[in-house]
């Protein structure tokens, strides 16, 4: 058996999270490989909807046990606060025991949230756009050594050890002013260190492994987007962790050759979140109508998502990075109410024309090749099979296709789970 992956191959907000619900069902394990509570998996079904940060999307199945893997980092104070939400709305993953924690996956601290919020305001004009979480500090302190892991919650001497985190914290903030008051938060953080003990700690490269070894069926979950990759990404307007089929190996610990299928998520168009280049960005009417449509709000933060047409060059070099063998496309029903639709095929790039993301679009900027292809102009979120599928839209998934060499497999029409289409 392998490990298949799903991720995004965008900047993120694709609708990975509705995806991993629907696939569900045919996996033992969910296994969530990166990122932190920045992440805003949104599912709906059954009239009700659900706002995911750091637990894996498949809690809603029984049959499935979901890990938070050691390449992820924890806020456990947004973790406590996740599973009392759903406990009250009637779904309990850790009396059922259909959630479990890696040992090895990174905490983060009140100090770290400080240390976001400072870091970030000293930048001005050419702030990152960060959600203040807390995380590229906590992963500053995992690749510097100094960081405190879910294993250590148990230990006899954890307090020292955050202590000791903590006052190294304090020495860096005391460099940006004055300290704000965080005992309230440190006080809470001290209260979900206690309720995240209650949660099974696993080994999770022992765990994942042995359930291949058993012929189990595993599904590794991404957060964020590809082109938010801190190596491949649009740096430095990237998050702090490694987003690609690559993420899948080294935050849940497996090997390469472990990997199986790899579902690569796309919107029908594309948005963008935060700081940072965006080629097909629309400033205008068009985009405010995409943005508005399309609901491109932030599902954790709430900011207004950035909107554009689709970029192929982008797509293509997502595919390529993570190894991409079926595609998802998603949101197509936000495009319903366009006549007409421009998709980007090459950038015009310090005079040449190129079809590939160069290495600098930030200060040169990338000007997009569009062409234009016609629309469906109907309402399509009520079709449950593919024989309906407007002929515009068929055309548009086959242009697409021909253009990033990938077969699309699924078919979003509409948020909730049953609003999937298998082509």
């Amino acid at each position: 058996m392998q490990v298949d992956v799903l991720l995004g191959l965008q900047w993120g907000d694709e609708g990975k999270g509705k995806i991993v619900d629907v696939f569900c069902p045919k996996y033992d394990l969910i296994a969530r490989f990166q990122g932190g509570p920045n992440a805003g998996h949104t599912l709906e079904f059954d009239n009700k909807k659900f706002v995911l940060n750091t637990i894996p999307s498949g809690i809603f199945n029984d049959g499935t046990l979901n890990l938070i893997g050691g390449g992820v980092v924890i806020d456990p104070i947004i973790l406590k606060r996740e599973l009392d939400n759903l406990r009250t709305s009637g779904f309990d993953p850790v009396g059922k025991g259909t959630l479990v924690l890696a040992r090895k996956a990174h905490l983060i601290l009140p100090t770290h949230q400080l240390l976001d919020a400072a870091s970030e305001s000293k930048m001005g004009a050419g702030k990152i756009g960060s959600t203040l979480k807390g995380i590229g500090p906590t992963y500053m302190d995992k690749t510097g050594r100094n960081g405190l892991r879910v294993g250590d919650t148990t230990l006899p001497d954890f307090q020292e050890r955050y202590e000791r985190l903590k006052a190294k914290h304090l020495e860096i903030l005391s460099h940006y002013g004055e300290i704000p008051d965080f005992s309230e938060k440190e006080a809470a953080f001290m209260e979900a260190i206690d309720f995240i003990k209650t949660i099974p700690h696993v080994d999770a490269e022992h765990l994942v492994n042995n359930y291949l070894k058993e012929g189990k069926r595993v599904l590794a979950e991404g957060a964020q987007g590809t082109l938010l990759d801190i190596d491949f990404g649009s740096y430095p307007f990237v998050t702090s962790s490694n987003t690609t089929t690559a993420g899948a190996c080294t935050g849940l610990g497996i090997a390469p050759n472990k990997i199986g299928a790899v579902y690569g998520i796309f919107k029908a168009y594309a948005t963008r979140v935060g700081g940072g280049p965006f080629p097909t960005e629309l400033d205008d009417e068009t985009g405010e109508k995409l943005r508005q449509i399309g609901h491109e709000f932030g599902a954790t933060t709430g900011r207004s998502r950035r909107t554009g047409w689709i970029d192929i060059p982008a797509l293509k070099y997502a595919i390529m990075l993570n190894g991409v063998s079926e595609l998802i496309m998603m949101k197509a029903d936000v495009l319903d109410a366009f006549e007409k639709i421009k998709v980007c095929t090459h950038y015009k790039h310090n005079g040449q024309t190129i079809d590939y993301m160069p290495y600098e679009i930030i200060t040169n900027q990338a000007e997009p090749v569009l062409e234009e292809v016609a629309g469906w102009n109907q309402d399509i979120t009520g079709i449950r099979s593919k024989d309906e599928i407007p002929t515009a839209l068929k055309n548009y998934i086959a242009y697409l296709e021909k253009a990033l060499e990938v077969p699309i497999k699924y078919l979003s029409v509409g948020p909730d789970r049953i609003q999937t289409i298998e082509l």
